[in-house]
């Protein structure tokens, strides 16, 4: 068995007497998709950011590639090949498609700032953009500006963004929010052609794409991991189907 790309031991959080994460271990392996679900508040979020580095954790450790992370905050995590998508802060809506993953692509470079035109005129960055957009499958349209695209193109633009920071591994928080089954289905199809690129640590309520495209699933509830299994080994798992998909169905 490959070694761990992420490897997660022990985390713990709380806010106060709430317990946000306790005691989380789970691992990412190549080429795989990893689903963490679970209710409302069960501490999926928390635990994202513990991993990507925005809030510390009281415990425990993460480690990309074998090395610790400790100490190392979100935007060096990122350069270091942690992508996280799906943060309405990262597209510039008034920036075209090309615009906005040329930027990406200079953040992951660890170029120091320049001028937005002289970058636009560079020729690597823009190579690295288009390939990043045709990948995400938005070719034909870069020069749309983010604010006029669809909303499952949103979601495109930001797989692209994430390209862009040539990933060791994606997090992916609940990509198929607000789309329908056509627009879920297609997005599902992009994610399971992009493990192959990266491994996707994946959160999502949509159940028929978690039990569609994963290798396994970890369920999350009260902070806690209680089963982490095959999809089928989930389905059939009887306290899970008692504390989370009783309830989903």
């Amino acid at each position: 068995m490959a070694d761990p790309i992420l490897d997660i031991r022990g985390l713990s959080k709380s806010f106060g007497a709430l317990k946000a994460t306790d005691d989380v271990t789970l691992d990412l392996r190549p080429g795989e998709i990893h689903a963490l679900i679970g209710p409302n508040g069960a501490g999926k979020s928390t635990l994202i950011k513990q991993i990507s580095g925005e809030i510390a954790p009281d415990a425990g450790e993460v480690r990309l590639r074998g090395r610790s992370l400790s100490g190392i905050d979100a935007a060096g995590r990122a350069r270091m090949g942690m992508a996280r998508s799906f943060q309405v802060s990262s597209v510039a809506p008034e920036f075209s498609v090309l615009q906005n993953v040329v930027l990406a692509a200079q953040g992951a470079s660890g170029a120091t700032f320049r001028f937005f035109r002289p970058v636009m005129r560079d020729a690597g960055l823009l190579e690295t953009a288009r390939d990043c957009i045709a990948q995400a499958g938005l070719s034909g349209r870069e020069t749309v500006p983010a604010a006029e695209l669809a909303h499952g193109e949103r979601r495109k633009l930001e797989i692209a963004m994430a390209l862009a920071l040539r990933p060791a591994l994606f997090l992916l928080d609940e990509p198929m929010a607000g789309m329908g089954t056509e627009g879920a289905t297609a997005l599902g199809d992009l994610l399971d052609a992009l493990r192959h690129r990266a491994p996707i640590l994946l959160v999502e309520h949509d159940m028929d794409a978690v039990f569609r495209l994963s290798d396994r699933v970890s369920v999350l509830v009260y902070g806690r991991v209680i089963a982490t299994g095959t999809p089928d080994e989930i389905r059939t798992d009887r306290e899970v189907q008692r504390v989370y998909l009783g309830e989903e169905a």
